[in-house]
């Protein structure tokens, strides 16, 4: 895959827009602010790109809770192009997840994108999308392709439910989580996930003179904006409110180790090459040097230093922690208690969500100490027995794509317990709660023709599958080293997904009669006790109860779901898997 490839294709799509007339170029007057922006027209969409939220977070503001960006009045601002991402490692290797190569960086990135139609008004009261992006924490931006709404918005004014949608940038890695006890001291705890917090709060309090209804906002995110999407439902254990009324996590909406220890031993890390390392890293005199180094010696020293121990939460090292006050308790303990935003709430996982992930054992041996490895706080005893509920025999071999039966298995484990028990045991509490929650799982992907030009086929219904669907946009996929055949099925199933996604943004409802959505898919819980998942696409395409009498899809009853979550959200787990 050449990046020169997809950077001329956006490189196209920029600079079409120097060829807008002022009279095409959309302006909002936002009387709130006293501001008005300027935005770009492309194939029916108006976005207005980078408008600023939170101040220059570069020294003296590195480190520190983010300060409210507050324009000069009677200014305008020309939202034309998009600017820089948080800091992030340059050019990072292309994998099939992300297709964008971040090239301009900088601490001044605390902006977000807003997207709708061409001609909505001020007073449309359009209910409102706001997108977290994932990338571990560590990469990522609003502007990464496979995540622009422009087809999902075009779907839903198609079947009459318009939305407005706001992709946000936020810190990530040191920038964004860094933690030691003088940070604590400080109050500076947790600053990506409080940027989040704030770009929402700016969206509540801005997004009508876009054309939104700030009573009528989801936040969504996948991978680590899903996680972003539990710690949001979390902060502050509800106590001081929220600005949404709901919420779809994707792939995502917790993760172990956010009471371990994994982000400070990325801290250890990075002060020894720098230069900062001082008799005690939780030191003020630490911080200080860490605060007046460059953007790119700390950038440097934590790519330098990321994953040297590979298997550390595979990858996952700059999590969220338990601060007493954006995150004043364990997740797992605040999710038990009740203490959460009590939303409606959509959240699902692709079929081979962890297959990327595990990577390529052949052996039971190979896949024991690969959980062994991910898994510091459990018990042997305990590895030993979750191992023991995905028996060898129930995974097989692809001999054609060079891959063992116990790639799919460690690839089984890992999804569930990252991506499939972790949310349902916070749906659980939702459900107890009395609110209602949407289960879904991916069973189909374009994605086996990017693979296959990467020379890595047969991974199946791999981690962002979604995206193509649920964005309806498919053609991102259409660069020149990629094989790019989509079929009537593949915009078929956009179609559908994409229209449940509006209906969702729209009534909190996933289903919409005569609307084209996913046919029949109801709340998961059911008077029968059973918890009902919504297969999307694939040959059995529909709503299924995981066992019992309303199990219609013998792929789904053969995961053994209630068996194996059963005992990945048993107290005693949870408290091992650090969460």
């Amino acid at each position: 895959m050449r990046h020169s490839t997809i950077a001329n294709a956006v490189g196209i799509l920029l600079a079409s827009n120097r060829f807008l007339t002022r009279a095409q170029s959309p302006t909002v007057h936002n009387s709130n602010l006293n501001v008005t922006y300027t935005g770009v027209l492309y194939e029916g969409i108006e976005t207005f790109y980078a408008i600023p939220y939170g101040q220059d977070t570069s020294p003296p503001n590195r480190f520190k809770n983010p300060i409210a960006y507050v324009p000069q009045a009677g200014s305008s601002f020309e939202a034309t192009s998009k600017g820089p991402a948080c800091p992030q490692q340059h050019g990072a290797p292309f994998t099939p997840l992300y297709l964008s190569n971040v090239t301009l960086t900088s601490e001044d990135c605390l902006h977000l994108n807003v997207y709708r139609s061409a001609g909505t008004a001020a007073n449309a009261s359009l209910p409102v999308m706001i997108y977290v992006h994932g990338g571990s924490f560590i990469v990522g931006s609003k502007d990464e392709l496979v995540i622009q709404p422009g087809g999902l918005i075009k779907q839903s004014v198609k079947m009459e439910q318009p939305v407005v949608v706001v992709n946000i940038n936020y810190r990530l890695g040191v920038f964004g989580f860094a933690q030691s006890k003088a940070l604590s001291a400080e109050g500076n705890t947790n600053m990506g996930l409080r940027d989040q917090r704030m770009a929402i709060e700016w969206v509540r309090d801005n997004i009508a003179a876009f054309g939104g209804d700030p009573s009528s906002i989801e936040i969504l995110g996948q991978s680590s904006g899903g996680l972003a999407m539990g710690m949001q439902m979390l902060a502050y254990g509800g106590s001081q409110g929220f600005s949404f009324q709901r919420v779809s996590a994707e792939s995502q909406i917790m993760e172990g180790g956010i009471t371990g220890n994994f982000t400070l031993h990325a801290m250890e890390r990075i002060v020894q090459p720098v230069g900062c390392n001082t008799s005690d890293l939780q030191s003020a005199a630490t911080l200080s040097c860490l605060r007046n180094l460059s953007t790119n010696a700390l950038l440097g020293a934590q790519i330098a230093t990321n994953l040297s121990t590979p298997a550390a939460n595979v990858g996952d090292e700059w999590l969220p922690f338990v601060d007493g006050d954006f995150l004043p308790a364990a997740p797992s303990e605040l999710i038990a208690e009740g203490r959460f935003a009590n939303v409606t709430t959509m959240v699902g996982w692709c079929e081979n969500d962890g297959t990327f992930f595990v990577g390529t054992p052949t052996t039971e041996q190979d896949t024991y100490d690969f959980f062994k490895a991910y898994l510091p706080g459990m018990t042997t005893a305990n590895v030993e027995e979750l191992l023991s509920l995905y028996p060898s025999s129930d995974f097989s071999a692809n001999p054609s794509a060079n891959l063992s039966a116990q790639l799919y298995r460690a690839g089984r484990i890992l999804r569930d317990i990252l991506f499939t028990c972790q949310p349902i045991n916070f749906g659980n509490a939702l459900q107890r709660a009395g609110q209602d929650v949407y289960y879904w799982t991916q069973n189909e992907t374009m994605l086996e023709e990017v693979l296959v030009s990467l020379g890595t086929p047969g991974y199946g219904v791999i981690h962002t599958s979604n995206f193509a669907f649920e964005f309806h946009n498919l053609s991102h996929y259409n660069v020149d080293d990629f094989l790019y055949h989509p079929n009537g099925t593949d915009f078929a199933l956009a179609n559908r997904q994409s229209h449940s996604w509006a209906a969702f943004a729209n009534h909190g409802a996933p289903s919409l009669a005569g609307q084209g959505t996913l046919d029949g898919w109801k709340p998961a819980y059911s008077t029968s006790g059973e918890i009902d998942i919504y297969i999307i696409g694939g040959p059995n395409e529909g709503l299924s109860a995981w066992n019992g009498s309303g199990a219609t899809n013998e792929a789904l009853v053969a995961q053994k779901l209630p068996e194996r979550c059963g005992f990945l959200n048993r107290p005693d787990i949870i408290v091992q898997l650090g969460y």
